[in-house]
């Protein structure tokens, strides 16, 4: 088992990213990245939050739809080792049946919110068949209203860049439009470098192969 809580990034030697995506489903910011990725052949990952998907769940299928990984950002977005075991436990399983629910297969990946978690969190998620994403440019600081200038957060994200880099950015909860063309521009650059751009799963996938 891998001794590390969150992966952060993976081994191997093709010339692959994951970007993801937090908060969401959101029916502008979400549609506006799955066109990017779309123009680009690649895939993404979205964290979504149980209530958004019950607000937006046409947005959430359409992710879906177009083969991008839904992993598990909890129900209503707490701070999980705030909260009982119990509780921690009722914000994964609703959230997992929301996130069935759309795409009638297992989840598989898991971000806790604010990056909160301990040993008993990593635990849990790990008994419900999760595997714990993490994230290398967490300086882009995306998530912050009002948020830095694309130029900073495109920085912050290229000094991370290597292969098997996973990069963290938000879909929802704010206004997120530098977020999107933040990405753009990434995805844009990256492609050119030769970079394909696959989900989280995809990602350890590639690094399970490399190390078998």
């Amino acid at each position: 088992m891998n001794d590390k809580k969150e992966i952060h990034k993976v081994s191997t030697t093709e010339r692959v990213v994951a970007f993801t995506f937090d908060d969401g489903p959101h029916p502008i910011y979400t549609k506006q990245l799955l066109d990017i990725f779309r123009d680009a052949g690649g895939k993404a990952t979205f964290f979504m939050i149980g209530e958004q998907i019950d607000a937006f769940e046409e947005t959430a299928a359409l992710v879906h739809a177009e083969g991008h990984e839904i992993g598990n950002h909890t129900y209503t977005h707490p701070f999980l080792t705030k909260i009982t075991p119990e509780q921690a436990l009722a914000e994964l399983e609703r959230s997992d049946e929301r996130i069935r629910r759309i795409t009638g297969e297992p989840v598989k990946s898991f971000r806790p919110p604010y990056f909160d978690a301990d040993e008993g969190i990593y635990k849990l998620a790990e008994q419900l068949g999760y595997h714990s994403v993490g994230a290398l440019n967490l300086e882009a600081r995306d998530w912050e209203q009002p948020q830095p200038s694309v130029e900073y957060m495109a920085e912050q994200t290229r000094t991370t860049l290597d292969r098997g880099s996973i990069f963290i950015f938000h879909d929802g909860y704010g206004d997120r439009s530098r977020t999107v063309e933040t990405v753009r521009v990434l995805v844009k650059e990256l492609a050119a470098q030769g970079y394909r751009f696959v989900t989280a799963s995809e990602l350890l996938a590639l690094a399970d192969r490399g190390s078998a």
